[in-house]
């Protein structure tokens, strides 16, 4: 019985032995999965980053597209009104190319004037608004408070 009770101690030092080896192996590989996982999703996240900005920069790049567009066609109706405009004088002694000049002098004076008018509105607006964030500067005087008395 002795020598058995003896071979089961030396028995476990081997295992506990083993299990203490076994541990900093244990510890290393975590480390090792946990910086491979880290890698991984950074890797993804790259990904992901680079798909949304190549998707922005399309999307860009189609929005510019059509406010050109748009920008034409605006042109184009403005010169349409122009000409419209210049028919209205069509009865009257002018000359066909200064019932054109006419016809673009009115509608260039119309949109001068209704943007005047919208620049003036929006500036009155804008001038009324206050550039500074009241509650953002009201919290900060709060913790200023704060700190001045914890200190």
């Amino acid at each position: 019985m002795a020598a058995t009770g003896s071979s089961l101690i030396s028995v476990n030092e081997g295992t506990a032995q083993a299990e203490t080896e076994k541990l900093p192996t244990l510890l290393s590989r975590l480390g090792d999965d946990v910086m491979q996982l880290l890698n991984s999703q950074l890797a993804l996240f790259k990904v992901e980053l680079i798909e949304e900005a190549n998707a922005y920069a399309r999307g860009a790049i189609m929005l510019a597209v059509g406010a050109v567009i748009a920008t034409i066609g605006f042109a184009l109706l403005n010169v349409a009104v122009a000409f419209g405009v210049s028919t209205l004088f069509a009865k009257t002694d002018l000359s066909q190319p200064a019932s054109y000049a006419l016809g673009f002098v009115i509608t260039g004076v119309f949109y001068l004037l209704v943007g005047g008018i919208l620049v003036t509105v929006i500036k009155s607006r804008l001038a009324k608004r206050d550039l500074i964030p009241n509650r953002t500067v009201a919290e900060l005087r709060k913790d200023k408070e704060w700190l001045k008395k914890e200190l």
